[in-house]
């Protein structure tokens, strides 16, 4: 038996002690032996008890054993990696339920995206880019929301024009964004009739403010495409990351059959360190056409191995809470008209899909075997997609689905008990009520807010919460354009305050244990994968994080600077920072 405390600090005494105890109590013939053991620690299994166990003994990528030491002593032989966790706690590989890791991965090559917190700090960086850059050089940021920026305000085309009258700018809210003069020019849109074009008035002068729908007329030269050894060194840099902070699975927000393959092929040369649950993207198109597509597919929900699993079938319903354009039971009001551009206050955002369409998409979703799921963002759309499965449920019960909606945000009580009868899962992304609260606040005012994020209402109702990041730009857990770091999101749901330290509703946080839950079993129950992974417990995937504290015990405000020692995956460590 192998242990590795006793390698890096020679506690030779401890190391007799072990070794006597394994081979007393192990050697029994027929025991199994384990590949590695993990003793001394906090085990949290989060099984369907919430068991604490001191060790946990591992074999061919499967937990065989949890409980005691002396007990998990029994299965060591000649050949046992046993790691002293010196009292730290473990916690089962956790689960990023929402993330764009192939985007992300690329976000930053070949140059960073700076990290802004104001108007300044904009400006500034788009003159040293029009300082450093060729005449008539596009500059774009590709994750740019004003409502993180300290100002909360909206920029101007003739503030842009200011720093880089010679450069196209674009600032890429996801669901709409700025250009200034130059960009407007050299694509045309002064001249284009397109709805997405914010105009000063009918038929006058564009204003900068660009709609995602006509983010097409953008003439936004295509970057250089990367071979597939770029694109998959990068996400093995990628998850890589992800490893460093606990994550052992993900379930990629949305991509294509290539993506899938990619993954394919990775797992084939033994480069994952992350088992993926893919879902499969369908852009707006003609409902007609999308069922077409949907009869071509050769897979389905579910499809794949314990490392590469085909996901949901996921459309995007509405915009963005960032840029103004989610799609809210009433209007945004005049202080996002003002803020976001919007061209009147009775505005509600935008719909892509009507309730009827919707119905058609779910019912052949379901018929085809497929898990289906919906980016969502403002209430009004969370009930036209609730009210479209409710119409499907009628004809055929939708629970075993386990159909989903994607962020959602603001959900009523009616929204929550309609959830809590179809099975409807929540796919969350605290880090949006970290980040965004407080600016929503602003715009909508606190009784708007009252359903935002309703995390408790959720779980006492009985809906399956997970948690996510919707990762999708820069690479750092923390400055992300979405973090990433799970500890950061799980203290923001258990604190309830956002980026800065304010409280809202905070009858609405969850406790430690259920924020734990959020991205470990709950997600896997999200991917239909509870009986294989999301808990430590006998014949379950070895997936596993060591952490600096006690995430059940340590100061609340402690829980948000938790960092990962080891992690592993299948039973191998994949992450380690020497510390343990």
């Amino acid at each position: 038996m192998r242990n590795r405390s006793f390698v890096r600090t020679g506690f030779f005494y401890a190391w007799i002690v072990i070794a006597g105890l394994a081979f007393a109590a192990g050697c029994a013939p027929g025991k199994e032996r384990a590949d590695t053991i993990l003793m001394n620690g906090k085990i949290i299994t989060v099984d369907k008890d919430f068991s604490i166990a001191e060790a946990v003994a591992i074999r061919n990528g499967r937990f065989i054993a949890v409980g005691k030491n002396d007990e998990i002593l029994a299965f060591a032989g000649d050949s046992t990696n046993t790691i002293d966790l010196k009292g730290r706690t473990v916690v089962p590989g956790l689960i990023e339920g929402h993330a764009h890791p192939l985007s992300a991965s690329q976000s930053e090559y070949p140059d960073p995206i700076p990290h802004i917190t104001n108007i300044k700090e904009l400006m500034d960086w788009i003159a040293q880019q029009a300082r450093t850059r060729k005449k008539g050089e596009w500059i774009v940021h590709p994750k740019f929301f004003i409502t993180r920026l300290s100002d909360m305000r909206q920029l101007s085309k003739k503030e842009l024009d200011s720093v880089a009258p010679d450069h196209p700018v674009f600032l890429n809210g996801s669901y709409a964004g700025m250009a200034n003069s130059k960009a407007i020019a050299v694509s045309g849109l002064d001249k284009a009739d397109h709805p997405g074009i914010d105009r000063s008035k009918p038929g006058g002068a564009p204003t900068g403010i660009v709609r995602r729908s006509a983010f097409g007329l953008l003439a936004i030269p295509k970057p250089a495409p990367l071979s597939d050894q770029e694109k998959t060194k990068m996400m093995m840099q990628m998850f890589g990351l992800y490893n460093s902070v606990g994550i052992t699975s993900v379930c990629v927000g949305g991509g294509d059959g290539q993506q899938l393959e990619m993954y394919k092929k990775m797992n084939a040369d033994g480069q994952l360190t992350v088992r993926v649950f893919q879902n499969i993207y369908f852009p707006k198109v003609p409902v007609q056409e999308m069922l077409d597509s949907l009869k071509l597919k050769e897979y389905k929900t579910g499809d794949g191995d314990d490392w590469v699993r085909v996901g949901a079938l996921k459309v995007v319903v509405d915009g963005g809470v960032l840029t103004g354009t989610a799609y809210l039971n009433e209007g945004w009001g005049e202080k996002a008209q003002r803020l976001y551009g919007l061209p009147d206050p009775l505005y509600r955002g935008e719909l892509f899909f009507s309730q009827k369409e919707l119905e058609t998409l779910i019912s052949a979703a379901q018929q085809a075997g497929w898990k289906f799921t919906a980016h969502v963002t403002g209430g009004g759309g969370v009930d036209t997609l609730l009210a479209a499965f409710a119409a499907t449920d009628r004809l055929a019960p939708v629970k075993q689905n386990r159909f989903s909606i994607i962020h959602g945000n603001f959900f009523s009580e009616e929204a929550v008990r309609k959830m809590a009868a179809m099975g409807i899962y929540a796919d969350m992304q605290p880090d949006w009520f970290y980040k965004d609260g407080s600016a929503l606040l602003q715009v909508l005012g606190k009784e708007r807010l009252n359903a935002f994020h309703p995390y408790r209402s959720l779980w006492d109702a009985g809906v399956v919460v997970g948690g996510g990041s919707d990762h999708m730009a820069k690479l750092d857990p923390d400055l992300s354009i979405n973090p990433y770091n799970p500890f950061l999101s799980i203290w923001s749901v258990v604190a309830r305050k956002t980026e800065n330290g304010i409280s809202l509703y905070p009858e609405q946080a969850l406790s430690r244990k259920e924020a734990l839950q959020m991205y470990t079993i709950n997600n896997a129950y999200a991917s239909f994968e509870e009986n294989g992974k999301g808990s430590i417990e006998p014949g379950k995937l070895a997936d596993l994080a060591v952490l600096s504290d006690d995430l059940l015990l340590c100061p609340e405000d402690d829980i948000r600077k938790i960092k990962v020692l080891l992690t592993m995956v299948d039973g191998r460590v994949v992450y380690e920072n020497n510390q343990l």
